[in-house]
């Protein structure tokens, strides 16, 4: 399959700019220059955003930013309560903020008629694996646990991200499982939404081969990723790489968006897969001409467009306020 005509064209101008790779320039320099990368996504208005910080799990506080989507929102009920998307940013765990991420949130705050708390967890490589997956399971809870202060229902929280996003919102679906059945009191998130997500650290893969090269995202940026965020004796723990849990049931029904032209392509397909096999209500939209990245480009992308409007109706079913008796 080759690239969609769109995709094309950004792929080609991006290469054109012969940018240094992210292992080339070492982390701090990758993390500044992704913040300074022009916006792909159309800005959307919302209602209002607040910037606060709440706590974090090690006595570290954890920013986030709060949007809200106005009145006659989708997911509102008779009392105005909404849903709500606990949103976790891409960036290989090591690049990427909530601003890096502010105009997807923007869209699906407002596509899906919910709440969207974007959540800033710590990086690596100074805060490797456990920390950003026990930053976002921590910001869930929060969430859950001060819903009526946020005008949402707790018991409709969706948990999702993109790439490395992906990989933590599917890591926290399982520790929320997790805690459930060891009888802690854990909210349980209503869908996890997980878009082009990391779920194992194995770099063979037939699309990490073909496609470790030329389309954004390389092989080795990946593996350089793995090696700041997760030691290898972790690597095998499932809330570092979901695809390695014996069974997935009880987690969160899921919403899986891949790209054809990702290396990350076929983990996803795979969990998706292993989810559903488990009995986990699954959804895999695959995009066979698009590359890693594309969900956010609706700049340029006529799919990216298409594809977060399915992520929105995908959260509004899995969200929408229970009918009045």
């Amino acid at each position: 399959m080759t690239l969609e005509a769109e995709a094309s064209q950004v792929i080609d101008q991006l290469n054109a700019l012969g940018r240094p790779s992210f292992e080339d320039v070492g982390y701090e320099r990758a993390r500044a220059g992704f913040e300074e990368m022009p916006p792909s996504g159309e800005f959307v208005e919302v209602a209002t955003t607040e910037d606060r910080t709440i706590p974090g799990p090690d006595g570290n506080e954890i920013g986030v930013r709060i949007y809200r989507p106005g009145d006659g929102a989708a997911t509102a009920d008779a009392s105005g309560t909404l849903g709500c998307l606990v949103y976790f940013h891409g960036g290989g765990w090591v690049v990427g903020s909530i601003e890096t991420h502010d105009r997807t949130c923007r869209a699906l705050t407002m596509l899906a008629g919910v709440v969207t708390v974007s959540v800033d967890y710590r990086l690596a490589p100074e805060d490797p694996f456990p920390a950003p997956a026990d930053d976002c399971c921590a910001a869930t809870q929060w969430v859950i646990d001060n819903a009526p202060s946020l005008g949402i229902d707790p018991a409709r929280v969706a948990i999702g991200g993109d790439s490395a996003g992906g990989n933590l919102a599917a890591g926290v679906a399982l520790m929320c499982r997790d805690s459930a059945a060891n009888g802690d009191a854990c909210g349980q998130p209503a869908l996890q939404v997980l878009i082009y997500p990391v779920t194992d650290f194995d770099r063979d893969t037939h699309s990490m081969v073909a496609n470790a090269e030329g389309y954004l995202l390389t092989r080795d940026t990946m593996a350089w990723f793995d090696d700041h965020y997760c030691a290898p004796s972790e690597r095998a723990n499932p809330y570092a790489a979901p695809l390695a849990v014996d069974d997935p049931s009880g987690a969160a029904p899921a919403f899986v968006i891949v790209a054809g032209h990702d290396p990350l392509r076929d983990e996803g397909v795979e969990y998706a897969q292993k989810l559903s096999d488990a009995g986990v209500p699954t959804t895999l939209i695959e995009y066979p001409g698009q590359f890693h990245g594309f969900f956010g480009m609706t700049r340029f992308l006529d799919q990216a467009h298409e594809a977060q409007e399915l992520t929105a109706i995908a959260m509004r079913r899995a969200l929408a306020a229970p009918e009045a008796d």
